[in-house]
């Protein structure tokens, strides 16, 4: 047996095992840990076959799982592959191809592929293309930093330091993007290859933050609420996770006043560790379940500061859990487990998080909703319910696609009361 048959006999021995339940990276870590055997190489190259069967979603599911991970294995490279050129070498002569003609070589059944992968068409959010959204999976994304105000040129001196070379100009294809190149969009998005060893370049947290694209654009709805005064407004990152946005409004309101809150203290705990890098002091973080009928009985004490926020919120900052469907080309599992009943139990949550929320919300102030979802469920039918039920002005709303950019997808609503 081939070493390259080896890989792909591992590979489905770990598609088996795992059931969905968790993060695939992690049921992958642990793998790995029990079978030592397996060096660096051979770890990245099972892999990548798992993560290439997860990217064919719905599609061919009655084939082989041998002749799934090579199918995808063949669709998702552009480029001269190994494994390819011993278990399948008619298909690695014609690599090079286009998709479509790729897909147009394989099996008649395997015509449909591409509307099969993602088959939810009808619940998909207006203003997105299924054939470039289906296509998007099959494509690893790509790494996006926010450099952070200050440091602009530390970062790129960085990056050109380490022989990083900038690219400048339009799109690159994804088959010319390789490792030792990076491309800066706008003044602070920086673009790298998904693998990038940035924290062994930059100072994470302080310097840049690994942002997505479309994460990113956010900062579009809060030059909106920009304050004249930033140290007297007062926002709550109801929905606070990692602190991601949070940072970003930092970043772009000035120093404002600063609540964030999350359902689990080990979140915020994280949170708090990144504030830290960050150099952010001045802010309150409180533990919160916000489905609950009446959430403000649910705060706990908060730890950062004394005595709870004030609710006199300007800016209510509401990234709500979701599918997070417009993630699923970094986390194709999610996307190769998903069932479509799930989106109407996130739309149920996303009900009751946004009217608790609302409730700290004055006259004239701004509630942003966010989601990382393509489900219009999860999108267009909420700024619906919010409007209807707590009468609030849409002042600006927008499918951010990342897509198109080798980035997520998220939406975004802002609303004044």
């Amino acid at each position: 047996m081939s070493r390259y048959h080896s890989y792909l006999n591992t590979a489905a021995t770990v598609l088996l095992q795992y059931n969905g339940n968790e993060p695939f990276s992690a049921s992958l870590k642990k793998f790995f840990s029990q079978q030592k055997k397996y060096g660096s190489k051979d770890r990245k190259q099972i892999a990548h076959l798992c993560y290439c069967y997860f990217r064919l979603g719905k599609s061919l599911p009655k084939i082989d799982m041998d002749e799934r991970i090579l199918t995808a294995l063949f669709l998702c490279s552009s480029e001269y592959n190994n494994i390819l050129a011993d278990l399948k070498p008619a298909w690695n002569e014609i690599i090079h191809l286009p998709l479509n003609e790729k897909i147009a070589t394989l099996p008649d059944g395997y015509s449909q592929l591409l509307t099969q992968l993602f088959p939810w068409k009808e619940a998909l959010s207006e203003g997105v293309n299924p054939e470039s959204f289906n296509r998007s999976f099959l494509i690893q994304p790509y790494l996006f930093l926010r450099i952070r105000p200050g440091y602009v040129e530390a970062v790129k001196s960085k990056l050109f330091d380490a022989e990083y070379e900038s690219v400048v100009g339009s799109r690159l294809p994804a088959v010319e993007v390789v490792n030792k190149w990076f491309r800066q969009i706008g003044e602070n998005c920086i673009e790298l290859p998904n693998a990038s060893k940035i924290e062994d370049i930059i100072e994470l947290d302080k310097e840049a933050v690994v942002q997505d694209y479309s994460s990113q654009r956010i900062s579009e709805f809060l030059d909106i609420v920009r304050p004249s005064r930033p140290d007297h407004f007062e926002i709550w990152d109801c929905c606070a996770a990692s602190g991601g946005k949070s940072i970003l409004a930092k970043d772009v309101l000035g120093d404002i006043v600063l609540n964030v809150s999350d359902i689990r203290e080990s979140i915020l705990v994280n949170l708090r560790k990144r504030f830290d890098k960050a150099g952010i002091k001045k802010y309150k973080s409180f533990i919160c379940n916000l489905s609950v009928p009446d959430s403000r009985s649910a705060f706990g004490k908060p730890t950062a500061a004394e005595g709870l926020p004030s609710f006199d919120s300007e800016l209510i900052l509401c990234d709500v859990p979701c599918t997070g469907s417009g993630t699923w080309s970094r986390t194709p599992e999610q996307l190769f487990y998903f069932e479509p009943s799930d989106i109407a139990k996130y739309n149920l949550l996303q009900r009751k998080i946004v009217s608790n929320v609302i409730n700290g919300l004055k006259p004239g102030a701004h509630f942003l909703y966010i989601t990382c979802s393509v489900f219009k469920k999860e999108n267009e039918e909420m700024v619906s319910f919010i409007k209807e039920k707590f009468h609030l002005k849409l002042v600006k709303m927008e499918l951010l696609k990342g897509y198109d950019h080798h980035a997520d997808t998220l939406f975004a609503a802002l609303f004044i009361a």
